[in-house]
This record gives structure tokens, sequence and C-alpha cells, in this order.
């Protein structure tokens, strides 16, 4: 009666199919040579066919022997794929991490933290895409990313959320504009100036929003657009004065002024990942990086402190 074949018999005859003999089979498999003809036997029992004749002392595979090993290969193939994905998680932790980002904490932040990250794990493959807010949620529930770090709130039960950094929104403009001489910019002193906003769906344009309604501030006129990158390059142009966070300002320090804002709109970054996968050891090991980076961008302006102003 025919009965299910088992890992040694599949792997003894795969060996003797690759080799042609049962003893190179047994070199190959580190074990003896009747432990090979043994599995062998037990293997053309349990198929129920013939699978290979004697010729001339040397093993000759059947038809059936031959369809029986293409099925073979493709099965150990999967497990070197196995095996590969393995070794690579032994070097690294697990090979790969995806994350995501906003385009502002991509510039901001992620380049210092990625290179200070690959200084101790240089085999992690990185995937990172800068993709605004509204895409970090779906991308991490439909798997796309590992995790994601953003400045916009994603209450979402089936999200877990780690507080990495809290800073201040800063106002941003040409380094000859009126504003730049005073140490710090009231939001009444946008008052009928040229503001440069984002999208209505950004956390900071909301409070600023906010707060413009209750001070009944009206601007000279505004340009709106999707990244704060974008409001830096304007403002830096001399387009109008703007209002981002001090990660973004900090790439354009060299071309702009930044002054404290007030009232204070605060600006919270945060790691999210999937609620129901536990966080791999690299993207524990990033985490602590980034928080790193964090600690040393406190170290240079203090918690919730601007982005440094740009010399002379």
């Amino acid at each position: 009666m025919s009965r299910p074949l088992n890992f040694r018999q599949i792997e003894a005859f795969r060996a003797v199919m690759l080799t042609g003999t049962t003893t190179g089979a047994a070199q190959m498999l580190r074990t003896t040579q009747p432990s090979v003809s043994r599995l062998l036997a037990q293997a053309q029992q349990a198929c129920g066919v013939k699978l290979f004749d004697l010729e001339r002392g040397r093993l000759r595979p059947t038809r059936e022997a031959k369809d029986l090993f293409d099925t073979v290969k493709r099965h150990f193939a999967g497990l070197e794929r196995i095996e590969d994905r393995v070794a690579a998680m032994r070097r690294s932790g697990t090979g790969v991490l995806r994350l995501a980002c906003t385009p502002a904490l991509g510039l901001g932040v992620m380049p210092a933290a990625l290179e200070a990250f690959l200084q101790q794990y240089p085999d992690v493959h990185i995937n990172m895409q800068t993709v605004g807010s509204q895409y970090l949620r779906e991308g991490l529930l439909h798997g796309t990313y590992d995790v994601v770090i953003t400045t916009a709130e994603l209450d979402d039960a089936n999200l877990s959320l780690r507080r990495l950094h809290r800073s201040s929104a800063v106002c941003v403009m040409r380094p000859d504009h009126v504003l730049a001489g005073q140490e710090s910019v009231d939001i009444g002193d946008l008052n009928a100036r040229r503001l440069l906003v984002l999208n209505a769906d950004d956390d900071v344009h909301q409070q600023l929003r906010g707060a413009m309604r209750a001070r009944a501030v009206q601007p000279q006129g505004e340009i709106e657009t999707t990244y704060s990158s974008t409001i830096c390059a304007l403002a830096a142009a001399g387009s109008g004065v703007g209002v981002v966070n001090a990660y973004i300002a900090r790439v354009f320090s060299g071309q702009l002024a930044i002054r404290p804002f007030t009232p204070r709109l605060p600006v919270q970054v945060s790691m999210a990942y999937p609620a129901q996968i536990a966080p791999s050891d690299v993207t524990e090991a990033f985490a602590h990086v980034l928080e790193a980076r964090f600690a040393a961008l406190d170290d240079e302006t203090g918690p919730d402190a601007p982005a440094p102003r740009p010399v002379g």
C-alpha cells in the first residue's frame, strides 16, 4: 500500500538523481550508502511506482522518477530561498526595513538618522518612501510599510504609536525681510502680509488657521502648496512668510531667517506600526537611532527650540 513520502526519503531520492549513485548521494548527505539505499527503497514503496532499475551496477531513473524529480526540484528551490532569507535575517535582524515618512521629515531628519543606523547595520536593505500623511496609515494597514514616521495624528485602533519628539512650528522668511529683524514673530505680525500656507489637511495649517481666526488676522494674500519644503523655497525667494515645522526649516537655514512663532503651534513626531505585528529587532534598533538623533537636535538648540538662525 502506498503512503506519503517523508522528507528524508525525498532528500535521498533527490541526492541520487543529482549524483547518479547511492554512494555519491551518501557523500552529499553525509551519511552511509546502506542508509541511502534503504531510504530509496522506502521512497519507491511509498510512491507505489517503480523509480529506478539497475543496469550494470548503476541506477537508471524511470520516466516516473524524472517527473517526480521536476516537482522535487521546485520544492527545494523554495527551500533554498527560505534558507537565503534566514541567512539575511541572521545578518541583520530582518534583512529589510520598509519605512515611510512625511516629505519634511524625509529631508530634515531621516538622512542623518539613516546614516547613523547604517553605520551599525550595514547589511540591512532599506526602502524609504516619502509620502503625504494621508497615505501613511493606508500603507501600514495594507502591509506596504513596516513603520512610518510622521508629524500627523494617526489615531487608529489597528496602529501602535510611539512618541519620538516634540517641537514647535517656526516662522520663515528671507533674511532681509522686515520681520527678520525681530527676535520672534507673533501671529499679529502676519496681518496684511503675503502668507505661504500648506493644504487644509495639514496639522500645522489647521492650528494656524484657528489662531488667525481668534486674532482676526487677515493676510494680504496667500500661496497654498502641498509641501513645507516648497514653502521654505518660496520664502527664500521672497514670495512671502511661512509657518512650518522646525525640522524642515533646518534644511534651509542657510537661505532663511527662522524665528520662534507665537502662539505656540506644537509639532509631535511619532513612529507608528501595525498593532497586530510586533516590531522586529531591526525596527526597534532604528527607533533607538532615531531617538538619539532627536536628542542630538535638542542638545543643539534645546527642546521645543526652533532651528538655529543663519550666520550673517
